[in-house]
């Protein structure tokens, strides 16, 4: 019994023997060292041939135990793998589904942590360590820009890679942006009523003045947008055109070129945030290809590939490149080189596309889903989040106490708002559950809370 000394192993003095079989035990003492942190999300436990030694008990044993912790998302692998603590196991656990956090959901087939370690393993191997490690351009070398301006060649077409940035994640790309627009305190910013918090706390860090423009069902106002920049004189209009955050709403390429002439008018430069748009197969073209002298355009991979990448793409308008650069440098100094490489790397080898390509088929898989338990939600085939509009009485703090009650994390419209006025509702995630199964039941949750949070109708006497 010495073996189960081994880190991976300890977790089986826990199964101590009992009334019930060892099977339902094994399981027991699994969700234990989860709960107590004594293992963690991608810790490998050993293989069921190697504890069905240590325990003294036959191999059909340890393959029931392996199977019903598999059932209960507290474990993930494959043949071939091995098995390992799946992230967010004792969450899920306890009963909690995170349906806030908007994250990629995992494809079908090679797992990440395969990918990510057989890549690493080829860039160590053909690269001097000591100079990965060093100091690198802030706006990544040419090698990375080159990856990037091929990633987004769907949306941008073709890109010269020297004006292509590579940044350390999306945020710090817009805190760039903002700064390289930004002479003083007070500049205008025109953003839609409900808008991704990340622009919110940028822009407030920077004394901006934030300026709601009106939004329908297919995305800001054009018309209200240039009476806007008309008597406010903003600096820059942030938008998000494909799968809004929060409201999922895509806009058409109409709608596109009647936002950028209304830009263009008025000397206002445009912030495209556009993380979603190579979900969309074929993406609509990026709105900085209708202005590419006023617009920056900026595509992270953390809703396609990973979040843990911390790399996005950033194309300043022509002849803004060097004072993005500058700004890009002061704010976040270079992406970390060796997620660059790892990024670079999975873009010129064909990796990026066949892990888009399973995102995008698990991402419509799971969309179906929303789109039968919750029908009245809105987004795109291919999104990865939903809108689900409420009544303006309902109150979000009673919203959140029922989804508390029903173990489920969800976020409401006052995350995303730039001001007072605004639509009432939730965005759904529908990429953190690691299974579909466990999403359906999350949103028919939401589907039962709904219910239960209707306000009672008002008698009339």
């Amino acid at each position: 019994m010495s073996g189960i000394e081994h880190p991976s192993a300890r977790w089986l003095k826990r199964a101590a023997r009992g009334g019930q079989p060892l099977s339902r035990t094994l399981v027991q003492a699994l969700e234990a060292a989860i709960r107590e942190g004594e293992l963690q999300g991608g810790d490998q436990l050993p293989p069921q041939r190697t504890v069905a030694q240590l325990l003294g008990v036959d191999l059909t044993t340890v393959t029931r135990a392996y199977a019903a912790a598999r059932a209960r998302g507290l474990l993930e692998g494959s043949v071939g793998r091995g098995t390992f603590v799946r992230a967010g196991a004792a969450e899920d656990e306890a009963g909690a589904v995170d349906l806030s956090m908007n994250l990629p959901p995992p494809p079908q087939g090679p797992s990440l942590g395969v990918m990510l370690q057989e890549t690493v393993t080829q860039i160590l191997g053909r690269t001097d360590v000591s100079t990965l490690m060093a100091y690198h351009p802030a706006g990544g070398t040419l090698g990375q820009r080159t990856a990037g301006a091929a990633w987004l060649a769907p949306t941008l077409g073709e890109v010269a890679p020297e004006r292509l940035l590579v940044a350390p994640g999306a945020q710090t790309g817009l805190a760039a942006i903002l700064a390289t627009v930004t002479d003083e305190r007070g500049e205008g910013l025109v953003v839609e009523p409900l808008v991704y918090p990340g622009i919110l706390s940028v822009a407030r860090r920077l004394g901006m003045r934030l300026i709601v423009c009106p939004a329908d069902d297919r995305g800001m106002d054009p018309q209200a947008l240039a009476r806007i920049c008309a008597r406010e004189r903003p600096t820059a209009v942030y938008l998000t055109p494909s799968t809004q955050n929060p409201t999922a709403v895509t806009m058409d390429l109409a709608r596109r070129r009647e936002i950028v002439e209304a830009t263009a008018a008025n000397g206002v430069w445009l912030i495209e945030d556009d993380p979603y748009s190579r979900l969309f197969d074929p993406p609509i073209p990026a709105m900085a290809t209708l202005a590419p002298d006023r617009a920056f355009h900026l595509a992270t991979l953390s809703k396609t590939l990973s979040p843990g990448l911390r790399i996005a793409f950033l194309l300043p308008p022509r002849d803004m490149e060097a004072r993005t650069t500058e700004c890009l440098r002061a704010i976040g100094l270079m992406p970390a080189p060796l997620m660059a490489a790892v990024a670079a790397s999975w873009i010129r080898e064909g990796v990026a596309e066949r892990m888009l390509a399973g995102v995008r088929k698990e991402a419509r898989a799971r969309r179906a889903i929303a789109a039968e338990v919750l029908p009245q939600a809105r987004g795109a085939p291919e999104g990865i989040h939903v809108w689900l509009a409420l009544p303006p009485g309902w109150s979000p703090d009673r919203v959140h106490r029922l989804a508390q009650e029903r173990h489920l994390a969800l976020v409401t419209a006052d995350a995303f708002a730039a001001g007072p006025d605004h639509a009432n509702g939730l965005r759904i995630s529908l990429g953190g559950p690691a299974k579909r199964a466990i999403l359906r039941d999350a949103l028919e949750g939401v589907a039962g809370l709904l219910r239960e949070a209707a306000p009672a109708p008002r008698m009339i006497v």
